[in-house]
């Protein structure tokens, strides 16, 4: 009785399987694997679509009922055709979650560009989760997260490549680029870098959590798939980009902005893959890598102040030399990355904590320091530059004028002045004072020792031989002016009066002569620029973050 109940079991079992299998089949005729023109949910019904995904788990679940049964004869043949029938439906599913994933826009990255949010298209994403479900119940889940992950794979890969201007993977001939090409590439990496990471590979990771619901495990390793390489070909534009801009001072803020992009992004990273995953260890390295370089790049930088030959600096005119104009002009920049130079000197000195060496060389503690430091480097190098004039009264012009222009360039930089400080400020101008003072005693002595008859001669003479020196702007040319007008005009008046005769010039002759130079009277509309004692348009020097041996070759 048992063997007969058996018997009947198997031929209900593998009737139901006969059942299913033309079920199945039918509805794999109707849509068929090769079929890509038309979708079972965007141009069939909701309700076929279903069944179809009913149809094919249930036949799955009889198929092992079958495979479990004792008489294996005539269920080996049922599970023949039920295994084909099977897989055509899997291969249609296959098709179809292929069609569901060509209508989602590039996640966030193209849907922020279109306006689309493909992630918040809950009956497209509904739809891919329900083929995404019945292929893992029909065991078919291998092929199910191969074909998720090669079509979002590429779908990302094509949108960041969008975002971006460019193939990440171009990273590897940056070497071989122009700077100004890799600059611009660069400029569109911290946009794409920035969304991606703080958005983009978010959004990725809800939508695989939502199509693979059932199975976190299996989502995050799904979006491992997607995003790590994704990932890292993005860090290997920073990485790369800060190779190509080592030890060029003109390229340091790229650096900056760099480090500043990557300290931004690295939270996201370490929430989003994870603070133990590849890609926030090589985005820690990058970032690392990136404040190593800066600080490499301000070194070299000092150390190009410092080579600077002395001897043969010396400006016409003793103007404003290109030295203190190209350092003075790099501090102001450079003061508005002060929160970027703070966490490069921090992480510098965890470094140096956390290593078995120390440094060869005594480095700056913080952004202040480093910035005060050079400075102090150029304030030297001026030092060591003025000696080159011949002249002292030069020499003093030339120090007021580039200790002028550094404190002026200070005060004009609200970031540069909170670095330095009031009291380094004032102290600069009274530096700039005294060197006025001690050009007006050099430039007018002969006025100031003259005997009788020489006081007139003098002044001429003196007002001939400054003809051709240059002041910094119309503010150090009013200080110079005054400063003279108050020792030469009294010294004068007085030797007026007991020596003068009819041919020398009066005490407000001179005054007037001395009220021309450096452009007095002739310049009120000119605005601040370096002017000469003989005229009002002497320009020669302007900035340009050029390469900085360029911009010094004609003083070297």
């Amino acid at each position: 009785m048992a063997l007969v109940a058996v018997a009947g079991s198997s031929r209900s079992t593998n009737t139901a399987l006969e059942e299913k299998v033309a079920g199945v089949a039918a509805l794999v005729d109707k849509w068929r694997p090769d079929d890509g023109q038309c979708s079972l949910f965007l141009d069939g019904s909701r309700r076929e679509a279903g069944r179809f995904l009913c149809a094919a788990v249930e036949l799955h679940g009889a198929m092992l009922l079958v495979a479990s049964d004792v008489d294996q004869e005539r269920g080996d043949e049922c599970l023949v055709r039920a295994q084909g029938v099977l897989e055509a439906a899997m291969r249609r599913l296959q098709l179809e979650l292929e069609l569901l994933l060509s209508t989602v826009r590039s996640n966030a990255v193209d849907g922020a560009i279109s306006g689309h949010d493909a992630v918040g298209d809950a009956g497209v994403v509904g739809h891919i989760t329900m083929v995404a479900d019945a292929m893992m119940a029909a065991g078919y889940g291998m092929e199910c997260v191969s074909t998720f992950n090669s079509h979002r794979r590429a779908e990302f890969a094509a949108a960041v490549r969008r975002l971006l201007g460019f193939a990440p993977s171009q990273h590897a001939h940056f070497h071989k680029l122009t700077w100004e090409d890799v600059d611009g590439k660069v400029q569109s990496w911290h946009t794409a870098a920035g969304f991606a990471f703080n958005f983009a590979f978010s959004r990725e990771r809800v939508l695989c959590h939502r199509v693979f619901a059932a199975d976190a495990a299996l989502a995050d390793k799904v979006f491992a798939g997607i995003a790590s390489d994704h990932a890292a070909d993005l860090l290997a534009v920073a990485e790369a980009a800060v190779m190509r801009a080592r030890r060029a001072p003109e390229r340091l803020f790229h650096v900056l902005d760099v480090h500043a992009t990557l300290a931004e992004i690295l939270p996201a990273i370490a929430c989003i893959l994870g603070d133990k995953s590849e890609a926030a260890a090589r985005a820690t390295a990058a970032l690392r890598n990136a404040g190593d370089a800066a600080r490499g790049i301000l070194m070299s930088f000092e150390e190009a102040i410092q080579k600077t030959t002395s001897s043969k600096a010396a400006v016409t005119g003793s103007a404003v030399h290109p030295l203190t104009r190209y350092v003075m002009n790099y501090l102001v920049l450079l003061a508005d990355y002060e929160d970027t130079l703070a966490r490069i000197y921090q992480q510098g000195e965890s470094t140096l904590t956390s290593g078995s060496g120390s440094a060869s060389r005594v480095s700056p503690s913080s952004s202040a320091d480093s910035i005060g430091r050079l400075v102090s480097v150029l304030q030297r190098k001026l030092d060591a530059m003025a000696v080159g004039y011949r002249s002292s009264a030069l020499r003093s012009l030339f120090m007021a004028n580039n200790t002028h222009y550094v404190s002026k360039k200070v005060r004009g930089s609200s970031k540069l002045e909170g670095i330095v400080g009031e009291d380094w400020i004032e102290e600069k101008m009274a530096e700039t004072r005294r060197h006025v003072d001690a050009f007006v005693h050099s430039a007018w002595r002969d006025v100031l020792v003259a005997g009788g008859e020489g006081a007139d001669a003098a002044v001429k003479e003196a007002v001939a031989t400054q003809r051709s020196w240059v002041v910094a702007d119309d503010e150090m040319g009013d200080a110079v002016r005054a400063a003279a007008a108050a020792v030469v005009v009294p010294a004068y008046r007085a030797l007026y009066r007991r020596h003068g005769t009819a041919a020398w010039m009066t005490p407000g002759d001179v005054n007037a002569m001395i009220s021309r130079q450096f452009g007095g009277l002739r310049n009120e509309a000119a605005g601040s620029r370096p002017v000469s004692a003989g005229s009002a348009t002497s320009r020669r020097h302007r900035l340009r973050l050029t390469s900085f041996s360029d911009k010094l070759a004609h003083v070297q």
